[in-house]
């Protein structure tokens, strides 16, 4: 249903109660006439130290989307997209595909996720041969590569940053991120893919993909392109990458 302040559209965005990027990202990327309403996955434990931390981070994620969705729906939105990321590669292609639909059964919504935009994104700009990057820990980054390779895609390398806590991806430098997209991008390298939707991230992928000239993807950005064109919306954005500003 849209509002004053969304004639064109209300997106449900729903985020762990850690991150502070997501919202920012949309929020910046101005699209005229389109409203986030959000709804928070609350994280009393944001260790993610190691395997065992990020599982039970997962869970704490599981455990609480439901009433992040709940609250969401009050606002009556038009569509619900994901502002976390790691649940939705979990499981590969056919884990992605039942996460969306229990979101679409418990909603009755069309649904965007960080792992179908990823793929979408990849499609339209004709990627094959990828390299990927997280905030993440090994277990998580499995759980990606596996996503992108059944979804038909050469991952030739993925690297994890590690981050300790959850808050601490949104507190990782430029110039690390810099060093990472460098020592993943090769000539035979189509992409260089960002996923963990904290990690801040669109504002200089634009910038690295005019010094590469190469799609340097980051999540938060192909998540807004994916709900706005499945939504019938065609604005261009600059300073958002090429998806938003030439597809």
């Amino acid at each position: 249903m849209t509002n004053a302040v969304g004639p064109r559209a209300v997106f449900g965005v729903i985020v762990p109660s850690t991150n502070t990027v997501v919202e920012h990202d949309y929020w910046t990327a101005r699209v005229p006439g389109v409203a986030y309403r959000a709804g928070s996955m609350h994280i009393p434990n944001p260790v993610m130290g190691d395997d065992e931390d990020f599982q039970a981070l997962l869970g704490q994620i599981r455990a609480s989307i439901d009433t992040a969705v709940r609250d969401v729906l009050t606002a009556e939105p038009d569509r619900m997209v994901m502002g976390m990321s790691a649940e939705t590669f979990w499981g590969g292609v056919e884990g992605n595909a039942a996460f969306e639909q229990r979101l679409r059964d418990r909603t009755g919504l069309p649904v965007t996720t960080g792992a179908s935009s990823c793929r979408a994104a990849l499609r339209e700009l004709g990627c094959h041969r990828i390299s990927v990057f997280s905030p993440y820990q090994p277990i998580a980054d499995r759980e990606v590569g596996r996503f992108f390779t059944e979804a038909g895609f050469d991952v030739a390398a993925i690297t994890g940053l590690r981050c300790p806590t959850a808050m601490d991806i949104a507190r990782v430098p430029d110039d690390r991120l810099r060093d990472t997209v460098a020592a993943l991008d090769g000539p035979d390298v189509d992409a260089v893919v960002q996923v963990g939707t904290n990690l801040s991230f669109v504002r200089l992928a634009d910038q690295l993909e005019q010094e590469l000239g190469k799609p340097v993807i980051a999540i938060n950005a192909a998540t807004l392109w994916h709900a706005l064109r499945e939504h019938g919306l065609d604005d261009r954005l600059p300073q958002m990458g090429r998806l938003l500003r030439d597809h």
